[in-house]
């Protein structure tokens, strides 16, 4: 009755038009009254009346509403305000800031209730109209496109139905280029577009577009740019921007390898910077360094010879015992390093890295304890003094215990072999090659 009645008032057209308005806004933060306002004969025809009037306080009143309406859950109340899409694209040039900030977080809240909305709103051209609004130099607005952006790229039709047309619109560039600038645009904004590149780096294979607008170079200086305001004292929310940027290069790394990057190993003392900044507060960026730094050292020579001569390596090693899942990404760092031949082994020998390795032989994770196991076998490999060292430790032991570990036992055992061996012994480490290869 009460919602009925609320209805009434503002179809009345009476000069208290904009205070039932004020007063239905108001009733429609509840889930319940936004669930009866739907079903109601005429509720939607009657608000869509009013959003598209020529009184500039109706229409921002009725766009009021209609953001209420956009918070619910439910998506029968999103599917209800299908006949308004078209008007709140229409309106997205509007002629007040709040109003067009109304438009875009009512059509990104009513865009992740209902895929009805999302296949209505793309041939309307949701994305040529972001593209335009993406172009303006209000920071709210910004925040806004990016908001609506960002709930589109994670619907589960994204990668066949709107990545292709958000890559083929200007919209990559002008989100770059507004990554670009820094923190020009805005905390908010910038965040929002880079969760969006994130989103589309994830979800879609081939990134030819990203790339040839320079993605690499531009989110590693994006990356250079926020460590350096670490020691001045980081801004508010630094860490909601780092992640997203951060996951973006590992992921166009993990696809392409480290072209674009160059040779620069300003990015490595960077990624130790964010990694001493917030891995106390915010575990989970040491995690996504980590990941980059594997994707960095992976392949390419240059990167893990830096971390050695840069001098970084007992930051690194200070890492080992932050996490599981730390423990892992650094011994994986390592072994990378040691892959790549004779001096890398020695610089990480020099490091006393044996008494560091040996308590993780004795962690119950046996995802751990393998990568240990490789990084030993890489270090006998290429340093055999090294296997004689890791006797005189003990460590023969710390193998002994996984000889019945099923997953384990193998490489345990061919490394139990090296260690064995008497000194000078020609063929130990080709023995090993087997078990690990």
């Amino acid at each position: 009755g009460q919602v009925l009645e609320l209805l009434r008032g503002v179809q009345r057209g009476s000069e208290h038009r904009q205070r039932s308005l004020g007063r239905l806004r108001r009733a429609l933060q509840n889930e319940e009254t936004q669930q009866k306002f739907v079903r109601l004969d005429g509720s939607i025809r009657t608000l869509t009346g009013l959003f598209t009037s020529s009184l500039a306080e109706l229409q921002l009143e009725a766009a009021r509403c209609l953001h209420e309406l956009s918070h619910s859950s439910v998506p029968t109340v999103a599917e209800a305000c299908l006949p308004v899409t078209s008007y709140l694209l229409t309106y997205l040039s509007g002629h007040s800031l709040e109003f067009t900030e109304l438009c875009l977080y009512t059509l990104g809240n009513l865009v992740v209730e209902s895929e009805a909305v999302r296949k209505q709103l793309l041939p309307q051209g949701i994305i040529p109209v972001l593209a335009c609004c993406i172009q303006s130099p209000h920071e709210a607005v910004l925040e806004g496109v990016g908001y609506v952006l960002s709930q589109l790229l994670q619907a589960k039709e994204a990668p066949t139905e709107i990545i292709p047309l958000v890559l083929d619109s200007a919209l990559p560039q002008h989100m770059l280029r507004l990554l670009c600038s820094g923190l020009k645009a805005g905390m908010g904004a910038a965040v929002e577009f880079a969760w969006c590149l994130h989103y589309i780096i994830c979800r879609h294979k081939d990134n030819v577009v990203l790339l040839e607008l320079g993605a690499v170079p531009v989110l590693t200086s994006l990356l250079l740019d926020l460590a350096s305001q670490i020691p001045q004292g980081t801004p508010e929310g630094l860490e909601l921007l780092v992640c997203p940027v951060l996951r973006c290069v590992s992921n166009l790394l993990a696809q392409t390898g480290c072209q674009g990057l160059g040779q620069d190993g300003r990015l490595l003392v960077a990624l130790f910077l964010i990694l001493q900044c917030f891995l106390q507060q915010h575990p989970f960026l040491g995690q996504e360094c980590l990941w980059l730094l594997n994707n960095l050292t992976a392949d390419d020579p240059f990167f893990c010879s830096a971390l050695l001569s840069l001098g970084l390596l007992p930051a690194l090693l200070q890492l080992l015992t932050c996490s599981q899942m730390a423990t892992v990404l650094v011994l994986t760092v390592l072994c990378n390093v040691a892959e790549k031949g004779q001096w890398q082994c020695q610089q990480l020998l020099q490091q006393p890295l044996l008494p560091q390795l040996l308590p993780l032989l004795t962690l119950p994770d046996p995802e751990a304890v393998g990568q240990c196991l490789e990084l030993l076998h890489l270090l006998f490999l290429h340093c055999p003094k090294a296997a004689a060292d890791f006797t005189r430790q003990g460590g023969h032991q710390a193998l002994e215990q996984h000889q019945s570990t099923p997953e384990l036992q193998e490489r345990a055992q061919a490394l139990l072999d090296v260690v064995r061996q008497p000194p000078g012994a020609p063929s130990a480490c080709q023995a090993t090659v087997a078990a690990f290869s």
